[in-house]
């Protein structure tokens, strides 16, 4: 045990990432050393910033936590304390099932564990993070919380409703990150297309980019987590007119038959669908579109499954995900449906949709070799410069590997760089 140290670890979303960030800003100025995600932890405090989202990551979350009250068993650490959304959501359940956490709190209280520690908040950093990322990229969370009623979905049972931030408070933000040194910045919230609808009375998601790409030093903002339902429209004018607001759109569509998009309550039909689809290409006619895919939900036929396999390639989304229906307690589905189909089939399910944008992702790589794109380089690992084109956020996407040989090269900096080579998902330049 290191005296003076907390180490904190974040599970889940990017969204967890900024409460972490935020939360050890403020152990920074009163003197701690704050450790993320450390390989072994043993500061003399431990925060899990849990995630509660689907039954892996629940799974995660609370293997997690036990992993990390081991070590306190062994007194390795002193305190341990659990934050983030599996707290919000079962904090009963977990202070009975697992006693050896000093304290439990939620998604929103968690600025009380100062208190705990006798230290005060301090409401003058509210706007001040210690990065975990990279310092020339940084995650920006445009919201919390949110008003749809997807039949699947908990995250409104965790987050509650949908709060936007002033656009002035997410503009004093960026200036901040960026009088740091930060570049980049992916903007992030459960749902982006109802920004500003409840603080404002009208969709902002489209004014707030362009306030945003309008400060100086910002070179990339990068859209996450779009609603296909109600899409703020005015957003497209911008990333096609601005240089530094990226060519890319994360937009869970999650499925496309109509029988399952009616089950899940999304709010939007096949036909709008691939309306909307239509005009975000014709509109953006270089944009990369990201998105996810929902297999094995209640009622799921094969016929929907061959539905989404047409789907996916006809549309050839740049990027995509696929998951297993997790039947979440107190959603609509877990009350209203019964959930009929088999892990197995579901994760065969998911397979066979990945499978199928694997071949997607070889084929729109390889009509990049030969191409010049501007890159970010993100660190050094072995013998590559890892960077990403505008058209790859961090972690989830394509890379750009770079010869180390190459000469005169600094992480965090921009270059022109041609593709020569491409894989599945990785993309080789010089």
């Amino acid at each position: 045990m290191t005296k003076n140290i907390i180490d904190i670890i974040t599970l889940g979303c990017s969204k967890n990432l900024v409460d972490s960030e935020q939360l050890a800003k403020q152990f920074d100025v009163l003197g701690y050393k704050v450790r993320h995600d450390a390989e072994n932890p043993d500061g003399e405090i431990a925060i899990v910033n849990t995630c509660g989202f689907i039954g892996d990551a629940k799974e995660e979350s609370i293997n997690m936590i036990l992993q990390i009250a081991e070590l306190k068993k062994r007194e390795k650490i002193k305190k341990l304390f659990v934050m983030g959304c599996l707290s919000e959501r079962y904090m009963k359940e977990l202070s009975f099932e697992i006693p050896e956490v000093d304290k439990y709190y939620g998604k929103f209280n968690y600025t009380d564990i100062l208190l705990e520690l006798g230290h005060e908040y301090r409401a003058d950093l509210r706007l001040e993070r210690t990065l975990t990322t990279p310092a020339h990229y940084a995650y920006l969370k445009i919201s919390e919380g949110c008003n749809r009623s997807c039949a699947f979905c908990a995250i409104p049972i965790i987050t509650g409703r949908h709060r936007s931030r002033s656009i002035e408070d997410i503009e004093a933000e960026v200036k901040n990150l960026v009088a740091q040194g930060v570049k980049e910045f992916q903007l992030v919230a459960q749902d982006l297309s109802y920004y500003g609808l409840d603080r404002y009375k009208d969709l902002k998601l489209g004014e707030l980019t362009q306030r945003l790409s309008d400060i100086q030093g910002v070179e990339w903002l990068r859209l996450h987590y779009a609603y296909p339902a109600n899409f703020p429209f005015d957003v497209l004018k911008i990333m096609r007119e601005r240089e530094n607001v990226c060519n890319y759109l994360d937009i869970a569509l999650q499925h496309i038959s109509d029988n399952m998009l009616q089950k899940m309550r999304r709010g939007i039909s096949k036909a709008q669908t691939y309306e909307l689809l239509g005009r975000i290409r014709e509109e953006v006619p270089s944009i990369h579109l990201r998105t996810t895919m929902m297999l094995g939900h209640s009622g799921e036929t094969e016929k929907d499954v061959e539905e989404m396999k047409e789907f996916i390639q006809k549309i050839r989304f740049e990027r995509l995900g696929a998951f297993a229906f997790s039947n979440e307690e107190g959603t609509f589905s877990y009350n209203n449906y019964k959930d009929d189909i088999p892990q197995e089939i579901k994760n065969e399910r998911v397979a066979e949709i990945m499978e199928i944008q694997q071949e997607i992702s070889f084929d729109i790589n390889q009509q990049k070799i030969g191409k010049e794109f501007k890159v970010i380089i993100d660190r050094l690992d072995g013998d590559y410069y890892i960077g990403r084109t505008e058209f790859d956020s961090p972690e989830v996407d394509s890379e750009v590997l770079i010869p180390a040989s190459t000469e005169n090269i600094k992480i965090g900096e921009f270059y022109q760089t041609t593709i020569v080579d491409a894989t599945d998902f990785d993309l080789y330049g010089k």
